[in-house]
């Protein structure tokens, strides 16, 4: 197989996290999320430029699902991360989270869900298959094909499998 030097598997990452800072840039822009709208979002606690305090490190070692809701303030979105006020056990905590720290972003009002497998040590040198999961779940169950394990109990999506884009050694 040709090697890749355009390295469409990172380019494909990086425009499906657009989507996700794009939605996060209009509701810091308007200081709420529009209808029914709201965010589960899971990252990496460890990945590199995440920032949450040394109390949510030690209770979620390695990742860790935020809701974006109803209470939340100081939303600010820049190129590479986004910084947000949230409340837990009714202790304000800010967190700074970087777009590439992202595992998943699920909006559940229209059942639109996008995957990433992150790295959590960037400098592997075989870093794992990369699986881009996107799929808006407004089929019926029964249309969208499965996926394996516990995603067994939500509609799973068409995962494009970027092994044949990484550059082989």
């Amino acid at each position: 197989m040709a090697q890749d030097h355009i390295r469409y598997d990172i380019l494909a990452q990086d425009a499906l996290r657009s989507v996700i800072r794009k939605v996060l840039s209009e509701v810091a822009a308007t200081g709420h999320l529009p209808g029914d709208h709201h965010f589960f979002i899971t990252f990496l606690t460890g990945a590199p430029g995440v920032r949450i305090s040394q109390h949510l490190k030690s209770k979620y070692p390695e990742q860790m699902t935020i809701v974006i809701q109803h209470q939340f303030w100081e939303l600010k979105v820049t190129e590479s991360l986004f910084e947000i006020g949230l409340s837990f056990s009714d202790t304000p905590e800010k967190l700074v989270i970087p777009f590439n720290a992202i595992r998943g972003f699920y909006d559940p009002s229209v059942s639109f869900e996008l995957e990433f497998d992150v790295a959590i040590d960037e400098e592997e040198e075989e870093a794992p298959a990369a699986e881009i999961t996107a799929y808006p779940l407004d089929k019926a169950e029964d249309e969208a094909p499965k996926t394996g394990g516990d995603d067994d109990k939500k509609p799973g999506g068409s995962v494009v499998s970027l092994d044949s884009f990484r550059k082989k050694n």
